[in-house]
């Protein structure tokens, strides 16, 4: 009895440390984001935000804007660690970040590298795609070290985990992530085919990512991402704007 006491203290200690560590983020954080969007002319909390990274040029932008209107880029973070190469994830300890279409689906306020948010993969695409095992748990956090996942320093993280985690309860839904091997722009992409040794299939996958890409640069609003189990391929089409009134 005294030991499953003892175990019940550590628990809700430990579960209290990762409330303070969260509260304390928002402490540390709250000021700065309010005169961040300020500066941007939105308010705080956002109505509406949106992750894109690029695995190339490792940055990591933040998006925000009132729901249904064309979004601005109110921070980029530099990502300090993603390992692997260019190329999506396709197997359990392949070390590769993932390439796609995501979201954050889960907080975990008790990661061992700070705070971290969890990316949806494996989609459907990637398990079409992918080995039996395509692997999970991918997650960007703080901490600067990657086995797979997108890691961005301890106090970046925090801002980060705030962003997300209120507008996530704004919006009502996950926010969307989207990672690309690097900007698809017409150079970005003839700079993938350039690429020696990388099989025709990946660059027929880039190439895939590219719609996705250039409806945001041209409407500044997440395209909505479905999957062609057929054809093993995105399906990438406009998302509804608001109306002005």
């Amino acid at each position: 009895m005294k030991v499953l006491l003892a175990w019940g203290v550590l628990l809700a200690s430990l579960c209290a440390h990762a409330e303070d560590r969260v509260a304390e983020a928002r402490k540390r954080q709250t000021a700065g984001l309010v005169q961040l969007y300020k500066d941007a002319g939105l308010s705080w909390p956002p109505e509406e935000l949106y992750l894109r990274a690029f695995k190339a040029e490792r940055e990591l932008e933040v998006w925000a804007g009132r729901k249904g209107q064309p979004l601005v880029k109110v921070r980029t973070f530099p990502i300090c660690a993603a390992s692997g190469e260019l190329g999506p994830k396709r197997a359990f300890g392949d070390l590769q970040v993932p390439e796609g279409f995501y979201t954050v689906d889960l907080f975990n306020p008790k990661s061992a590298y700070h705070l971290s948010m969890r990316v949806s993969y494996p989609n459907a695409l990637d398990r079409k795609l992918g080995a039996a095992n395509p692997g999970g748990d991918i997650y960007i956090h703080g901490d600067c070290v990657s086995i797979g996942c997108l890691a961005i320093e301890d106090g970046p993280i925090e801002a980060l985990y705030v962003m997300v985690s209120e507008a996530r309860a704004r919006m009502g839904r996950d926010v969307p992530v989207h990672v690309f091997p690097r900007r698809l722009d017409a150079a970005g992409l003839a700079a993938l085919e350039a690429l020696s040794g990388v099989p025709d299939a990946r660059k027929a996958f880039w190439r895939g990512l590219e719609p996705g890409y250039r409806l945001f640069e041209q409407t500044r609003r997440p395209p909505r991402v479905k999957v062609d189990a057929a054809a093993s391929a995105y399906v990438v089409t406009p998302a509804p704007q608001a109306r002005v009134r």
